[in-house]
This record gives C-alpha cells, sequence and structure tokens, in this order.
C-alpha cells in the first residue's frame, strides 16, 4: 500500500481561510434570530428564523487579519496548550516519566500474558486524562527494550503505547484537550455526561487491548536473553510529582463543575506541577526555565493549528455566513431520524480530521457549525459532542497528518501501510461502538 502524502495542515489551514474568505463573496449573508433558553442558561437558535441581511465580504487582507483575531479568540485553549506541554516537559526532565515506564520493562519483564493489559491500561490512562501522544515518543528507546524481551515486535509496541492512549482519548470523559474544549464550544458544563462516556470507554479499551494481544501473541517470536536489568526504584519526588497531576485534574474538574473554574485556573495549576517538579528534581531555576521552553517549543505546533483553524470560522462569522452553512446542513438533515444525523455527523468528524489533526483545532473550527444545527434538529449538544469526540479522536489511529503517530512509527521502525493493515480493523470496530454509544444517547435523552 503507497504512503499517502498530503500538504503540510499550514498549507491546509490557510487555504481553507482564503476559502472561506472566497465563501463570504459567493454565499448569501444570514443569521437566525437567537434566544436565550432558561432551562440552560444558553443561547439556542430559533428554527425557522433564518432571513437574509446584508453582506459583509471578507477581503484577502481581511482573511489574513482573522488569523491573529483567532489566536486572540482561542488564547484561553493555546496557554493551556503551552502550559500543560511545558508542565509535561518539566516532569520529563527531571526523569519520572522515564522511571515509569522502565518499572514496568521490569516488572513486567518476565509476565509476558500481562504486559498488553496492565501496560495498556497505564497508557490508556495517559489518553484518557491529558491525550498524551507526542510525549510517548520518548518512551519508544525502553518500550523497545520490553518487546526484545518478551519477543514482541515493534509494531505491538505503538500499538499498546500511543494506540491505547488515541483510543482513551477519543472515549475520555475528562481529556482537556478534546471532549473539555467541545463542551465548552456548546456551551455544556465542564466533564458532564462522564457517566455515559466511561460506559463505553470500558469496553473501547478492552476491544483495542484483546486486539493488540492478539496480533502480538500471533507475530511473537523466540524472546531475547534477558539483559540483567536492576530493578527501578521510585523516589519520594517521583511520587510527590505523580500525586500532584493526578490532584491537580481532579481539582479542576470538582472546580469546574462546582466554581466555575475555567481552563485559566488549569493552566496555572499545571505550571505550578512544572515548578513542582522543577524543584523535587533539583533542576534549578535556570534549568527549568529550560525545560519550560522546551516544552514551549514541543507544543508550538499544536498551538498554531488552534489559532489558525480558529481563524476560519472568525471569517466566516465576519462574513455572516456561519447561519447561512448551518442552513444549508439543515436541509438534507433535517428528514433523518435524529440518530441517523448524529452517526452522519461522526462519519463527517472523521473527514474533516485528516486536514486538521488538531483535536482542539477540529473542534473550535466545527462545533460552532454543527451546535446550532444541532439546536435546529432537535439533537442533544452532549450527543453533537460525542459525534465530534469519536469521529474525531478514532481518527488519530489512521491519519499521516497525525505528526506524533508518524514519529511513533518512525522511530519503532514500523511502515505506514502495516500500520495501516494492523489498525483499521480495530478503527472500524470502534467506529461502531461510537455510532452504538450515539444512538444509545439519542434514545435515552442524554444531556
Amino acid at each position: 500500500m503507497p504512503r499517502i502524502r498530503f500538504p503540510h495542515t499550514l498549507t491546509l489551514l490557510v487555504g481553507c481561510i482564503l476559502l472561506a474568505a472566497a465563501l463570504t463573496y459567493v454565499v448569501p449573508a444570514g443569521e437566525f434570530q437567537r434566544r436565550d433558553d432558561p432551562a440552560t442558561g444558553r443561547s439556542v437558535v430559533v428554527s425557522g428564523t433564518y432571513a437574509r441581511v446584508e453582506a459583509t465580504p471578507v477581503s484577502p487582507f481581511g482573511a489574513f487579519i482573522a488569523i491573529p483575531k483567532g489566536f486572540a479568540e482561542a488564547a484561553s485553549v493555546i496557554a493551556l496548550v503551552f502550559l500543560v506541554g511545558a508542565a509535561f516537559a518539566v516532569v520529563e526532565r527531571v526523569g519520572t516519566l522515564g522511571r515509569v515506564v522502565e518499572w514496568l520493562v521490569v516488572r513486567l519483564a518476565n509476565r509476558g500474558a500481562l504486559v498488553f493489559p496492565v501496560a495498556g491500561v497505564c497508557f490508556s490512562l495517559g489518553g484518557i486524562l491529558m491525550q498524551t501522544q507526542e510525549e510517548l515518543i520518548a518512551f519508544v528507546p525502553a518500550l523497545l527494550l520490553l518487546s526484545r524481551q518478551l519477543g514482541f515486535s515493534p509494531l505491538a509496541v505503538v500499538a499498546m503505547s500511543l494506540g491505547t492512549a488515541a483510543v482513551g482519548a477519543a472515549f475520555s470523559p475528562v481529556d482537556p484537550f478534546q471532549v473539555l474544549i467541545a463542551q465548552r464550544v456548546a456551551q455544556l458544563p465542564p466533564a458532564s455526561g462522564a457517566g455515559f462516556r466511561i460506559a463505553f470507554l470500558v469496553p473501547a479499551v478492552l476491544i483495542w487491548i484483546w486486539g493488540t494481544a492478539r496480533y502480538a501473541n500471533r507475530t511473537r517470536t523466540p524472546p531475547a536473553p534477558a539483559s540483567g536489568m536492576a530493578a527501578v526504584r521510585f523516589r519520594w519526588q517521583d511520587l510527590t510529582i505523580l500525586a500532584s497531576i493526578f490532584l491537580t485534574l481532579g481539582m479542576y474538574v470538582y472546580g469546574a463543575q462546582h466554581l466555575g473554574w475555567e481552563f485559566d485556573q488549569l493552566s496555572a495549576m499545571f505550571f505550578a506541577v512544572g515548578v513542582l517538579a522543577g524543584i523535587l528534581g533539583r533542576l534549578g531555576p535556570d534549568g527549568t526555565a529550560e525545560a519550560f521552553v522546551d516544552g514551549f517549543r514541543s507544543m508550538a505546533y499544536a498551538s498554531l493549528l488552534i489559532g489558525f483553524a480558529r481563524a476560519i470560522y472568525v471569517v466566516l462569522n465576519e462574513g455572516k455566513i456561519v447561519d447561512t452553512l448551518v442552513n444549508g446542513l439543515f436541509s438534507p438533515i433535517a428528514g433523518l431520524p435524529a440518530t441517523l444525523s448524529a452517526v452522519g455527523m461522526m462519519v463527517a468528524h472523521v473527514a474533516v480530521h485528516v486536514p486538521v489533526p488538531s483535536t482542539s483545532g477540529h473542534a473550535v473550527l466545527t462545533l460552532p457549525l454543527l451546535v446550532p444545527l444541532s439546536d435546529l434538529i432537535g439533537l442533544s449538544r452532549q450527543v453533537t459532542v460525542l459525534a465530534y469526540q469519536y469521529g474525531a479522536g478514532l481518527c488519530d489511529l489512521l491519519t499521516p497528518t497525525n505528526g506524533a503517530l508518524m514519529a511513533m512509527l518512525a522511530a519503532a521502525g514500523v511502515r505506514y501501510e502495516e500500520w495501516l493493515r494492523f489498525a483499521l480493523p480495530l478503527f472500524a470496530i470502534l467506529l461502531g461502538l461510537g455510532a452504538l454509544a450515539i444512538a444509545v444517547g439519542v434514545a435515552t435523552g442524554l444531556h
């Protein structure tokens, strides 16, 4: 199977910005009336009130001005990406993350049957809590050592780590880079619907772990001789750092639900985690600052995607054609049952995520269009977020524009077409599970 090549993601996004500006000259301007919903406290569109308004086309220079406006509108999200990424860079610099993986290597070296369920659950927690992907690239050497000792292939290593983390993120109830951002755009309470998501998260992770273990056992070779690696011992500093990460996430979930906290509070807490890790790891002020800078540098690409993706919506909104596009989408979907409409949204998100591989950028690009549409057709906003979450999240398993996936495959020496042959069947099963979750959400009136 030949490798699929795409233009650079920023090239695609700039093209989309210019295309959006061109559409403001072609698509008629129009708006819906909106009202405050006292039951939910949200502003919702009023069905049947779409009307043409005076056109305000966006010039090419205006489209470029929309780029910094996009960064300004997504400032809190971009700050979150930078500060959380920087905090994890400090944790990695002090060695805590490396020792976690080395501990798995030592503890599971003689327990081959347990390596995939135990390691899979651990890596899925990284995806569930923080959508870890790029952070896992540094773990490849230790993971390859484990695979050689047990006779498993490098592809199984990628599936066990990045693959399980991606599935965990796709079905996560609390991932701040995906579901919480989507819920904020949809004006839903953060972490709402967590119990429903967990009910489908567990089978999703089990399906991926089962598929990975099945492939690993089928392709297993005689294990390499043991290297005599000494047992890894966690320091109290490591345990304190890990506890601070989990405590931060727990505090944010509580604060978002009961204290009105938003991304600024989460960003601040993770900055504090990074400082704490630097102190406990004895990096000193300069060493901690250097680790933060490395983290900022590693997160720059994702942050750029968020700002450029938001600029597309800025152009469409300034051209007053967002509601026109929503009205156009309503016509073919309005006659479908709500379940089919939601499943169709999920499939569309899979396609959109190829040129826009940032889940955060994807959310701020598509949900402002789809949330008003869901209001019009009587579809729960929570189900609309599910459709985005499953479609965009699962696409991270396949798309070549996912830099973390391609880097991980290259580091492990796995060809992209080999990965597709392994991942596509499991992707199809998980997409079917997502469709089932959407159908249950519609049937039970999930909000």
